[in-house]
């Protein structure tokens, strides 16, 4: 009997089968075809939060890409630390398969963000179908987008988007499916682009891909500019010999303003240490009358949350810390965790202190520097966690003092799990808090400091004086993948440092050292009125140390004295409160110049609105000239046009025009031009207008 003839059985399942692979190791889900192959910024792949400004723009960009030609969405998501939702911005594609977006943080805070990105089908066909001109490819692609748009009217949750699009949908299909309809209509009913917009905003997202959450702390506006100024209390007095008050503070505060600083920094303000008191100029032996160092904190009057009683009561410092607000100035305090030998904690805590066999506690160096007067903290000690809340202690005291500004004397000598912990904790309960790193030490040490979470770190700048060094250091400071995380505060002086080149007393120096610090970084400070009063001698040849050094002794300083530089610090100052283009780092660009003593460079505001160039004569005796190169574009300037720009620091205007600019630069009149860019704002006729 023949048989009858079968068709040969197909191997692959029918179509309502799936497979029965085991899934490939490391793939969710294979149908997940977008790719986000990096978010920038991030630090070290999301292991340290990047910083910002609450109620700036935080910009984020993503690298993100998909297989063929298919077309890709792409959002930003964003949350503050413990809300439960994710709010989202779209992200524009700009070149190379970057995209880019931002969002502005609210308020001060912690925050988290990633970038979501899907194969968008709906995108896909709009785009496939701008291209189609043949009839039957046309009415095929309508019916694949109806289905599309009708699966968007599924997933819309307003009633009248859903409504529209099946309207849409069902219009689609029956133009389709007429075939001596007109292709052109349907291809225009297709890409409506009004309809198209609804369809939008119900994307399928069901293969999405998404970045890790990344970290971002959001300081206020003062972590990003500020403009320190720094003096020891117990030299506040206006009689010579007696011990200043926070009472003789209170009476300096409108100079201090008027100089232009907002934040007014005090070394510690703590009882001091008598066993090992250091002497006069760091003397081994202190006499009788000797005040000792304020950074050898403790003595029997208490520790860290006590006030020496010389400078006034706590209700005193309450009043100076509102006193101060009243003059736009706020208080910072140095914290020092480090205890004088009489310390209470040594007795209460002996457990916190590293012993040595013979009974006693190895006092802290840091060679050649002997400091006999200050005992270390032990932080592998068994009772590490009674310490670590007894530091955070410290800082939760002078918070609620009124508090919210502190410089860190020496972090990068106490465990880096603390600072983690500490900051984060500290700024979950006050975001207001503003942490300074005064960490003079390796570079990669003073950058982890940095990502550990304070706000603001102290430089190399003391150290950086050729046009090559600040050219190199600070593009160095100005570009990521530091500019992410680590706010520079730049300084010329400090109590600890006189620089060899401040040595001299030589007016300009100083000047010029103050035009660097104050429009090289968005945040700088002075040891004064040391500065101001051009203290520049040192304790002994090759020495950075001051002679007669306030560290050890209180100073009487004539802050009336007629070669003060107080007047031209509140110029510079004033300057920089009124062009916001000083007030960040993220756009300095060095210019060329062509003469090594001449320094030049750029700044702008971030809508670029604002722009400043400044031109530094680092050749403190003579005259230098030079020539400029200044692309006009750079400051939105046609490159055929005139500009005028005025020097804020000495008055003069100039008119330029084209790429070079001539530059003279005398130090015996201003080491130094900051000069603002005007650009006209009417017509061509009316030149002498300027924004």
């Amino acid at each position: 009997m023949a048989r009858t003839a079968q068709p040969p059985r197909s191997t692959r399942p029918p179509p309502s089968a799936p497979s029965r692979l085991s899934a490939p190791i490391g793939v969710a889900d294979g149908r997940q075809r977008a790719v986000v192959d990096a978010v920038l910024p991030s630090v070290d792949h999301g292991r340290f939060a990047a910083k910002s400004v609450a109620g700036e723009p935080f910009h984020v960009a993503a690298h993100a890409f998909c297989e063929g030609h298919d077309m890709l969405r792409v959002v930003l998501r964003w949350q503050r630390e413990g809300d439960a939702a994710f709010a989202e911005v779209p992200m524009v594609l700009k070149w190379n398969d970057e995209w880019h977006a931002h969002f502005t943080p609210p308020a001060p805070g912690r925050y988290r963000y990633a970038v979501l990105a899907w194969v968008d089908a709906f995108e896909s066909w709009h785009h496939e179908l701008e291209r189609r001109v043949d009839p039957a490819d046309i009415r095929i692609a309508a019916r694949v987008g109806a289905a599309g748009i009708a699966a968007a009217a599924q997933r819309a949750t307003a009633a009248a988007d859903a409504k529209a699009l099946r309207a849409w949908a069902a219009a689609l299909e029956q133009a389709a499916a007429d075939p001596a309809g007109d292709a052109s209509v349907l291809k225009a009913l297709a890409l409506d682009e009004a309809k198209a917009e609804l369809a939008r905003r119900w994307p399928g997202r069901r293969h999405a891909v998404s970045s890790p959450a990344l970290p971002l702390v959001a300081d206020r506006e003062r972590a990003r500019y500020s403009t320190w100024y720094e003096l020891f209390p117990r030299s506040a007095s206006p009689v010579p010999g007696r011990h200043g008050t926070f009472a003789d503070v209170e009476k300096l505060l409108p100079g201090i303003a008027q100089m232009g600083f907002d934040v007014l920094y005090f070394p510690p303000v703590h009882p001091i240490g008598r066993q090992q008191r250091k002497g006069k100029n760091n003397a081994l032996a202190a006499a009788p009358d000797d005040v000792g160092s304020p950074w050898a904190i403790g003595a029997a009057e208490g520790g860290h949350d006590a006030i020496l009683p010389a400078l006034g009561t706590p209700e005193d410092f309450r009043r100076l810390v509102r006193a101060a607000r009243g003059h736009g100035l706020e208080i910072a305090l140095d914290i020092a965790f480090q205890c004088a030998p009489d310390h209470p904690w040594v007795a209460e805590h002996p457990q916190w202190f590293k012993w040595r066999p013979d009974g006693t506690v190895q006092y802290a160096e840091n060679p050649p520097k002997k400091y006999q007067d200050i005992y270390p903290f032990n932080f592998e000690s068994e009772d590490w966690q009674g310490l670590w809340a007894a530091l955070k202690g410290v800082f939760d005291h002078w918070i609620a003092q009124g508090v919210a500004v502190f410089r860190v004397d020496n972090p990068h000598t106490k465990a880096f799990p603390f600072w983690e912990w500490a900051i984060a904790e500290i700024q979950r309960e006050h975001p207001e808090v503003i942490f300074l790193a005064e960490a003079l030490t390796r570079p990669k040490v003073m950058h982890r400091l940095a990502k550990l979470g304070y706000s603001q770190s102290y430089t190399y700048f003391t150290w950086r004086n050729s046009k090559e060094e600040l050219t190199a250091y600070f593009t160095e400071l100005s570009t990521p993948p530091g500019l992410d995380y680590f706010r520079p505060n730049v300084w010329p002086n400090t109590p600890d440092i006189l620089h060899e080149q401040l040595q001299g007393g030589h007016d300009a120096v100083f000047k010029l050292r103050l035009v660097l610090a104050a429009t090289l970084s968005a945040s700088y400070g002075i040891y004064g009125p040391a500065y101001e009063l051009k203290e520049h001698l040192p304790r002994e040849p090759g020495s950075e140390e001051y002679l007669d050094s306030e560290k050890y002794q209180i100073r009487h300083w004539d802050r009336a004295r007629p070669d003060s530089l107080a007047g031209f610090i509140a110029h510079v100052n004033a300057i920089r409160r009124e062009h916001a283009a000083l007030q960040r780092n993220d756009t300095l660009r060095f210019l060329a110049i062509d003469n090594d003593q001449l320094i030049a460079y750029l700044k702008t505001s971030s809508d670029g609105r604002d722009a400043v160039v400044t031109v530094v004569n680092l050749d403190p005796w003579n005259v230098q000239t030079g020539w400029l190169q200044l692309d006009p574009a750079l400051v939105g300037v046609p490159g055929d046009q005139e500009f005028q720009v005025h020097d804020l620091l000495g008055g003069a205007r100039f008119t330029w025009r084209g790429g070079h600019h001539y530059i003279r630069l005398d130090p015996r009149e201003a080491p130094a031009h900051v000069l603002h860019v005007r650009r006209r704002t009417r017509s061509e006729r009316d030149f002498d207008y300027y924004q």
